[in-house]
């Protein structure tokens, strides 16, 4: 294969869900890259990896989410501080110590809707501060976030619920295929097949600051489940509850919010590419996923 010069990306998070697609897509394109799983928090074994590897640019796709949700997170805070607090401010540090350009994988799941923000209504932009810590993950999310931007070498992307092409146990599509109930909320929504190649263009550009990171819009889980019913699983059923019902059977919260892509968008136009809207994003997902057998 061919290898573009130049540039070297390191990603951190070895061979999970999110860092292996990323894996996928630099080595499509011919770009020269390395995963690790080196421990963020381990100050001596990043800073000794950097050193070796020399990357100009790294992928920090690591962190605590919990298994099989982020209840988990709410039994183990130590546990997910460490991974998520600690781990991924030290791992920016050390980029910025060596002047590496650092792109963060974040969550855009620290906000709710509330008056100011409610259904329907405008979206969260960048600026507007965290107003959700109904779970642990979250909270640690939101912290960490405020700290870190204040980094001059960090790109910041908050994805939401996202989405890939198959049925990985990590899609948002995949986990609420699989619960008894679902709520019928609109939510903003990451699908990877669109926003994974922008990820690496904006970092390729040393693209800095924090982009709510998402397809424009946001699409309720039972329009979802419509459209896979749709597309990829005709004798596919499932039932509603309310939020009160499901706070029953969950350790945590759940956030649940739309992001304003203004900015995102106005940027990717300036390296004309182009996201399309959550609803046209998910046919063309479950089509794909048709074409290819996907059930």
């Amino acid at each position: 294969m061919l290898i573009v010069p130049g540039t070297r990306f390191l990603i951190w998070g070895g061979d999970g869900w999110v860092a292996a697609h990323l894996k996928t897509l630099l080595e499509s394109q011919g770009k020269d890259v390395v995963t690790t799983t080196v421990r963020m928090e381990d100050r001596e074994a990043v800073l000794k990896l950097l050193d070796e590897v020399k990357p100009t640019h790294v992928l920090n796709a690591a962190g605590c989410t919990g298994r099989p949700n982020v209840d988990w997170c709410e039994g183990n805070k130590e546990a997910t501080v460490r991974s998520n607090v600690i781990g991924t401010m030290n791992l920016t540090d050390c980029c910025f110590q060596r002047g590496i350009h650092c792109t963060v994988f974040a969550t855009g799941c620290i906000y709710q809707y509330d008056e100011a923000h409610p259904i329907g209504g405008p979206g969260y932009t960048e600026e507007d501060p965290a107003n959700f810590t109904g779970s642990f993950y979250s909270m640690t999310k939101g912290k960490v976030e405020d700290m870190m931007k204040h980094y001059p070498n960090v790109l910041i992307l908050r994805l939401r619920m996202p989405v890939s092409d198959d049925l990985h146990p990590r899609s948002f599509v995949t986990k609420i295929t699989k619960y008894e109930h679902v709520v019928d909320i609109p939510n903003s929504n990451t699908m990877l097949t669109d926003l994974l190649p922008a990820a690496i263009l904006l970092a390729e550009n040393m693209e800095l600051g924090v982009y709510n990171f998402t397809n424009p819009g946001a699409i309720s889980h039972n329009e979802v489940l419509t459209l896979f019913k749709k597309h990829v699983r005709p004798s596919f059923e499932w039932k509603n509850f309310s939020i009160e019902e499901q706070s029953k059977i969950l350790k945590a919260g759940r956030s649940n919010c739309m992001l304003d892509t203004t900015k995102l968008i106005n940027k990717l136009k300036e390296y004309n590419y182009e996201v399309p809207e959550i609803h046209e994003a998910y046919e063309q997902c479950f089509i794909r996923m048709a074409k290819n057998g996907t059930t």
